[in-house]
């Protein structure tokens, strides 16, 4: 039996996924912890107390404690604004380390700061760590340039975690190529372990069944997008390909946008809703955009039941848990070739890639599938096969926990040796 430390400074696995600061960064850290516990283990979740109605220690699961740990004020703070608050959050973290002994046999980093926060603890103890960044800063950077509210600081720390972290996560073969051209990373310390999907909330759902509980009429060629209402993940290039599939293709298509602060659509909570808003009526397309806000996780396998095809553009994505998401419950996925989506997208067989920003692509593949049920039928049941074989989080925590492993013996030898050259 192991004792797991996970750090996410910003993205707790109590939180519902699908607003600014939260999503696939708390599904992955909640279904890791989760599925850890699952094999026997136990695992402490530390993340940033930003709610003061909460208390400090939530017994989640079986084997999962979530602590939360001072940094900052007890509210909720842009993720861009907590770095420095992240000497806080080392130091707590610190001293909630030293009251379990210092015994955790591994701890693993969620994010740059979650990095930077666990090292007192990782040089104290000497417990190896592991980092999956989940983004990269000089990525970041060139994609939103100055949109980028982070400071040039976390390039340098992104590169210090790069040299001192004992084993580095990358989801996807880009990420690593990223770590080493970008960071200077060996390629022998970096492993690449994807994200995944949990059986038992994604699955296929008949399609006419799920339209009707979600009270959507029979008839139009439904596409539904689905995460953070973010410029970075692209929604505006999806409402431009919908006008074109429309009066290009002859195509009777709807939108469906999930995700957002709230459960009811408001601009005031959710800003980016408005830019989105407006570029649907610039296009002509509002009557046929439903945004209908943030779902809880259990709602969203109808949603995927009841589409046609999921799409989603980001400029750049680390991974990208939706797409295969949509795969395991049976649709087919039109992505951004960028990223993770490159890789679990099979570009012909479970879905198409096409360019980030290229709304006339995005139409072209979407008039393809509108015009062939068969073809999105196939695909469907390829990209399924292809999830239920490759993603499941169970898959993906025990890769995690051979890597754990691994390292956990390597420092029990390490501490031997030098015990037995001090004797």
């Amino acid at each position: 039996m192991k004792r797991i430390a996970i750090v996410s400074e910003h993205a707790s696995p109590l939180a519902l996924a699908g607003s600014v600061d939260s999503g696939g960064q708390n599904v992955y850290v909640a279904q890791i912890a989760r599925q850890c516990a699952l094999a026997g283990h136990q695992v402490d979740v530390y993340t940033r107390w930003d709610d003061a109605s909460l208390p400090e220690v939530v017994p989640w699961h079986d084997g999962v404690r979530v602590i939360h740990v001072p940094a900052g004020p007890r509210r909720y703070l842009p993720k861009e604004e907590l770095l420095g608050h992240m000497d806080e959050f080392g130091a707590a973290l610190l001293r909630h380390v030293a009251r379990q002994g210092g015994r955790y046999d591994v701890l693993h980093a969620n994010f740059f700061m979650s990095g930077l926060a666990c090292l007192p603890a990782v040089r104290r103890y000497g417990i190896p760590l592991v980092v999956t960044f989940h983004a990269l800063g000089r990525v970041r950077r060139r994609h939103q340039q100055e949109a980028d509210r982070f400071p040039d600081s976390r390039f340098e720390i992104e590169e210090m975690l790069v040299r001192e972290a004992d084993r580095i996560i990358a989801e996807c073969p880009q990420d690593r190529s990223d770590l080493i051209e970008l960071y200077g990373a060996e390629r022998r310390r970096i492993d690449v372990v994807p994200c995944g999907y949990d059986p038992a909330e994604m699955f296929s759902l008949d399609a006419a069944a799920a339209r009707r509980s979600l009270g959507w009429e029979e008839g139009p060629f439904r596409i539904l997008q689905l995460g953070r209402m973010v410029p970075r993940k692209g929604v505006d290039n999806v409402i431009r390909g919908l006008a074109r599939l429309r009066r290009r293709h002859g195509v009777d298509a709807r939108l469906c946008v999930v995700g957002g602060n709230s459960e009811q659509p408001c601009e005031i909570q959710t800003p980016e809703l408005g830019r989105l808003r407006a570029i649907a009526r610039e296009e002509g397309v509002a009557p046929y955009v439903d945004f209908v806000g943030r779902r809880d996780r259990m709602a969203l396998r109808a949603y995927y039941g009841a589409s046609d095809v999921f799409v989603t553009t980001p400029w750049y994505e680390p991974f990208g848990i939706t797409p295969v998401e949509a795969m395991a419950c049976a649709r087919p996925v039109v992505g951004a070739d960028t990223g993770g989506i490159r890789t679990t997208v099979v570009d012909g067989r479970t879905g198409y890639l096409v360019p980030a920003r290229d709304p006339d692509a995005l139409a072209e593949r979407l008039a393809r599938l509108a015009a062939d049920p068969q073809l999105r039928l196939r695909m469907g049941l390829a990209g399924q096969r292809r999830a239920r074989r490759d993603y499941t989080w169970s898959k993906v925590a025990h890769a995690l926990l051979r890597i754990y492993t691994r390292l956990h013996r390597a420092s029990v030898l390490h501490s031997e040796r030098v015990h037995t050259t001090a004797a």
